[in-house]
């Protein structure tokens, strides 16, 4: 079995590295469906597995310059918190239960909705132009709601985030350029991977010490995913993401419907 864990995680590196999304909102659901993981687990190797694919690429936006550090710090006011509220409660919840395992399921089945919804929505609205340079106390202001809203999202990432393993890449970029429509495309990328991976790392570490963490399965899926992200980057010239994320974007919202139906 474990050739065939190896594989999912090199085609699951392969989508990442295409598209730059789709880490936990594929690999959740195939090893859900899949694998026949109950959803607890699934969840919980996911998040460690996502914290340490994408610390390389934090790495190397960090050293290129491409993320808002303020912008992080907002977000993972409200995320953390937020995911170690949510780890509490499952503390007092056995994971394991036909219930609990149906409420992760029907909020992973929201979660790629909102994805898919976000990755169309990043197509399709991200080619409108910026808004005029407001005046200097209108712009006071919406930094301030800027903050705010920015500190929310991350309080519902948090949530989501370690209820599912997703929403840290395509719906928190997405919300991301909605909110801060004159930051360019490459430091919104930065900026949601340097926010993702504390989040991820706090919420599997958290599901570690809950049990919801296979370590063999994880050994597996890196040893695939770690090259399928290389040859996904590197092909990445080739296969235009206005191709590929529809295609996407539709698969997510198929498997998110199933799973809330």
């Amino acid at each position: 079995m474990d050739i065939f864990f190896i594989l999912s995680g090199f085609g699951v590196g392969l989508m990442v590295g295409l598209t730059g999304v789709g880490g936990g909102a594929l690999m959740t659901p195939l090893l859900i469906f899949g694998f026949g993981i109950a959803p607890a687990i699934a969840v919980g190797t996911d998040l460690i597995f996502a914290a340490i694919t994408k610390a390389n690429g934090v790495w190397v936006h960090a050293r290129q310059h491409t993320v808002d550090w303020r912008i992080v710090r907002r977000l993972a006011s409200g995320s953390l918190p937020a995911a170690f509220v949510t780890l509490m409660v499952l503390r007092q919840v056995d994971t394991h239960t036909e219930q609990a395992q149906e409420f992760i399921t029907t909020t992973l089945g929201v979660a790629l909705i909102l994805t898919a919804a976000a990755l169309l929505w990043r197509l399709w609205g991200a080619a409108k132009k910026p808004p005029q340079e407001p005046m200097p106390a209108e712009r006071k202001r919406m930094d301030k709601r800027q903050a705010l809203a920015t500190v929310a999202t991350g309080i519902v990432l948090g949530v989501l985030v370690t209820l599912t393993s997703v929403g840290a890449g395509a719906l928190g970029a997405a919300v991301l350029l909605w909110l801060y429509p004159r930051l360019s495309a490459t430091r919104i990328v930065g900026t949601d991977l340097a926010h993702a991976v504390p989040l991820t790392a706090l919420a599997g570490l958290g599901h570690w010490q809950l049990g919801t963490v296979d370590l063999t399965l994880l050994g597996a899926l890196l040893i695939g995913s770690l090259p399928g992200i290389y040859l996904g980057s590197r092909l990445s010239s080739v296969f235009p993401e206005l191709w590929l994320r529809p295609v996407l974007a539709i698969l997510l919202l198929v498997v998110g419907v199933r799973l809330v139906a």
